[in-house]
């Protein structure tokens, strides 16, 4: 799609350099929506596809048109580093990691922020005044349509498990996950599975043996799965699969009947913002047209935008310390050698 912008600069897997003497930011995509008349520029630092928040930007550019926005895409993992080792500067930042948030805000890199706004979020999501979620998303299994005419496609982990069990040859090489050695998301949604459930370590064994595919992000699998490369795609965004309308014939969308992990994308404003005031509008922005009683604003257009939803299986990860847990250096390593061990056979 063509974004009305001035500028737009998209720039896959290329460097931009905070400094002299510091490392790169790998920046995956960066467009620049000018003003007609600018006063000011917000800078966002997201893991967020442009073209789910460019709707946002518009309407937010329509209600202060004088804000130039420069939107930046990275990595959960990037955007950490580019935070705390780079002192890269940026206004706002918007993460699907929920645990690299926390992190964050706990190290003091947040600033705190009140507003009749921030007041509509619920108390869940909300973390010291400094994160505020603004969706709700499920990770769901995303399987090839083309793959399971002939046979019931998995509802549960269990069915997964039985389903690899039984047909090993005609999912090997068929599966695909994110890497979690290099997915902040990743990371944080096994980690919420080893806590939640045994089967995890029994299905990412049987992946392992069954040479499953890794991934960096929901899109690439998405698109995988359409073509017919893989044939389950495990613990994808469901929001992103739903926003793929013209692969709906080619991909089905199942929310695991056991329980359906929940992440909540969140914003927060830098504690060294250049703009704070523009960054705060921005917030608020975000927060009433997620959470205002009965907004529609974007509903249909943007299915991010789902956060008042709730279903008898869905799993909300809380926000908070406990998600610091697995973030421990000891017990990261701890993990990932366990998953390797179990994936990477």
């Amino acid at each position: 799609m063509r974004y009305p912008v001035l500028a737009q600069l998209v720039l896959c897997a290329a460097l931009t350099l905070w400094g002299t003497a510091a490392p790169a930011l790998e920046i995956e995509a960066e467009t620049v929506f000018a003003a007609t008349q600018p006063t000011s520029e917000l800078q966002i630092l997201s893991t967020t596809d442009t073209d789910v928040f460019v709707p946002i930007i518009e309407a937010f550019q329509r209600a202060n048109p004088g804000v130039s926005v420069r939107y930046v895409e990275a990595s959960s993992s990037q955007i950490s580093r580019a935070i705390v080792v780079e002192n890269a500067r940026f206004d706002v930042v918007i993460s699907s990691a929920m645990d690299l948030q926390t992190q964050l805000a706990n190290d003091g890199y947040a600033r705190q922020y009140q507003s009749p706004a921030t007041a509509l979020v619920p108390e869940w999501g909300v973390w010291r005044d400094s994160i505020f979620v603004f969706t709700q998303e499920p990770a769901t299994m995303v399987v090839s349509r083309a793959a399971f005419e002939q046979l019931p496609p998995p509802t549960t982990r269990l069915d997964l498990i039985e389903l690899l069990r039984a047909q090993p040859d005609a999912f090997r090489g068929r599966i695909g996950t994110y890497d979690v050695r290099s997915s902040g998301l990743g990371y944080l949604f096994a980690t919420q599975d080893s806590r939640t459930t045994e089967a995890y370590w029994r299905m990412t064994e049987l992946m392992g043996q069954l040479d499953v595919q890794l991934y960096c992000c929901s899109s690439e699998m998405i698109e995988d799965v359409a073509s017919g490369r893989i044939a389950i795609a495990y613990n994808v965004l469901g929001s992103y699969a739903a926003a793929r309308q013209d692969l709906a014939d080619q991909v089905m969308i199942i929310e695991p009947a056991d329980y359906t992990t929940v992440m909540s994308r969140s914003a927060m404003i830098l504690a060294t913002t250049r703009n704070a005031q523009g960054a705060e509008r921005f917030i608020d922005h975000l927060l009433v047209t997620a959470w205002s009683p009965g907004s529609t604003a974007f509903a249909y257009s943007n299915p991010l935008l789902n956060a008042a939803e709730t279903r008898p299986n869905l799993r909300r990860i809380p926000l908070g310390p406990g998600l610091l847990v697995f973030l421990d250096r000891l017990k990261r390593r701890q993990f990932l050698t366990e998953w390797e061990n179990a994936i990477v056979q």
